[in-house]
Parts: C-alpha cells; structure tokens; sequence
C-alpha cells in the first residue's frame, strides 16, 4: 500500500483541515477535532494534523494509479477553502 505525504504551510491548519472534514463528511466517514482527523476516501484513507504552522496529511492510498486521484481531491477542496491563501495546493512526496 502507498504511502503519500502532503504538507500545506499556512496558519490556518487547523481551519482548513475542520472545513475539508466537515465537507467531506456528506460522502464519507471522517473523524476530526481541532488537531487531527481522518477521512475514509474509496481510494484511501488520509490522516490529517494541524499545527500554528500548517497542514499535514498522510494517505494510505490502495495502488499508486490512486496517487493521481488524492492530491486531486484533496488540492481541489483545499483551493476552494484556501482562496485567500497565496499557494493553493499541498507539497506532496511518495514514501
């Protein structure tokens, strides 16, 4: 199983990881409170964390043809809560 990791500099962390669970708790199962949160996706389960200094998420994704898909559901929803921010999307690495 791939692991995929994103980070997004910002100090709304904890905001924007609120507003993504809350959004995508109409389709899937998510926990979240102010500091961490999960979100149950077809493609995978993604951990998020929030501190002062930004948002960080861990994807356990089922195949790597699924990579693709997370950072775009995941960078899509964070553009849209983000719009004030000046980078839109996270910074991804594959482990």
């Amino acid at each position: 199983m791939p692991v995929v990791k994103g980070y997004y500099k910002t100090e709304n962390g904890s905001k924007y990881m609120q507003q993504l669970c809350k959004h995508f708790g109409h389709k899937i199962d998510v926990e979240c409170n102010a500091e961490t949160g999960w979100a149950a996706f077809e493609m995978g389960t993604v951990h998020m964390a929030a501190t002062a200094e930004g948002l960080s998420m861990t994807c356990e994704v089922q195949d790597e043809a699924a990579i693709p898909a997370i950072h775009n559901v995941i960078d899509r929803h964070l553009e849209t809560f983000a719009f004030r921010e000046e980078v839109k999307t996270m910074d991804w690495v594959t482990e």
